[in-house]
């Protein structure tokens, strides 16, 4: 099986990411709970991670990242913990649903509202999204890069346009460990991460990161292992955010993806680009076929045939040895205004490990279902 369906999970995890997993299961303390050594070396492990991501993304300091399970869960606590109903709320047509639909549970129950910005000949342009900001706008939350297209927004110039006092909020699902993600240098106020895409991490690792201009309230109650004299969550950070036990063997795996992204992300993205545009230029050339991406550093390739629904031709896909996804990826808006609903489109999505064999496979196979459904 040739698998590219990177961008919903990243099929190869590196050695260095396999035996830190291993090497926390041998070793299965709960890091800040305890005061025995395994504890308080599983807690060091633990702040490594932290204070690694906060200088991988030029973050506000190591209290200030919180462990999630995934990015969907850092979304949620970035937006359930920080708007308040009258807020209101820029985000785009590129959104995935775990921030469309955090959204419309607070337009529904806190009446906080939302605009969201279009596309513009097919581009999401900066002053799209600043022309919807109001006098009660709270933040603008925008994606790093579209799981459907591959589209980078131009986060500086979304920051320059907008007024200071507005929050800017990132869903790096797709864009971390692909790009050059800078919180302080970029303005970015609260950064959600999916740690086992391309950050190479096994799947339970999240993170979000935020600014001192962001103090998010407790969205989950429980134990933290500190101030457990009292009956309401610490008031400060990270522990205000993170209850119950953390997944250690998931953090240990996003600490060593991340060292690896700090060595080769723009290897990497040089790679995919490359690739990104081979799969391109091939089916441009190829009768029944239509491209809905330009070449990316996230490895995204998005395509439907003009006689075969996306969820038949990955099906066919599937049978010929290699892996996609067909439909609307989460992310119906984004379809919606490509003009692909309901039947969405093919995803393709690659890794920096993978290279002209993986793209050459593809396009034979998609030569070969043009041919015999002809």
């Amino acid at each position: 099986m040739i698998y590219l369906d990177n961008a919903a999970t990243g099929g190869e995890k590196p050695a260095a990411v396999q035996n830190a997993v291993l090497a926390a299961m041998q070793v299965c303390a709960n890091p800040g709970r305890s005061g025995h050594d395994a504890s308080l070396a599983a807690a060091e492990r633990v702040l490594a991670c932290r204070d690694l991501l906060s200088d991988l993304f030029d973050g506000y300091g190591y209290e200030r990242v919180v462990f999630t399970k995934n990015c969907t869960e850092a979304l949620n606590l970035m937006l359930l913990g920080t708007l308040r109903a009258g807020d209101h709320v820029v985000t785009t047509c590129l959104e995935h649903n775990s921030v469309l639909r955090p959204l419309e549970h607070l337009r529904r129950t806190k009446r906080v509202t939302y605009d969201v910005a279009p596309l513009t000949d097919g581009k999401l342009l900066p002053e799209a999204i600043a022309a919807l900001v109001r006098p009660e706008t709270r933040a603008v939350c925008v994606t790093s890069a579209s799981n459907v297209t591959g589209e980078c927004p131009d986060l500086h110039a979304v920051r320059a346009r907008i007024p200071a006092r507005v929050l800017l909020f990132v869903d790096g699902a797709q864009g971390a460990g692909h790009l050059p993600l800078r919180m302080r240098e970029t303005g970015i106020d609260a950064l959600a991460l999916a740690g086992h895409k391309g950050l190479h991490a096994i799947q339970g690792a999240g993170a979000l990161l935020f600014s001192e201009r962001t103090m998010p309230d407790s969205v989950l109650f429980g134990g933290t292992g500190s101030e457990s004299h009292s009956l309401t969550m610490p008031a400060f950070y990270p522990d205000r955010l993170e209850s119950g036990t953390l997944s250690y063997p998931a953090i240990c795996s996003l600490f060593e993806g991340a060292l690896l992204v700090r060595s080769r992300r723009s290897e990497g993205a040089r790679k995919l680009i490359t690739l990104t545009a081979r799969v391109r230029d091939a089916l441009v050339a190829m009768d029944g076929y239509r491209t809905y991406f330009l070449p990316n550093a996230c490895g995204i390739a998005a395509f439907s045939h003009a006689r075969i629904p996306s969820e038949t031709l990955a099906g066919l896909l599937n049978e010929r040895g290699i892996a996609v996804r067909g439909g609307l990826h989460c992310a119906p808006l984004a379809h919606k205004a490509l003009g692909t609903f309901p039947l969405g489109l093919v995803r393709a999505s690659f890794s920096p490990f993978q290279g002209s064999a993986e793209a050459d496979a593809l396009i034979a196979a998609l030569r070969d279902i043009a041919l015999t459904s002809a």
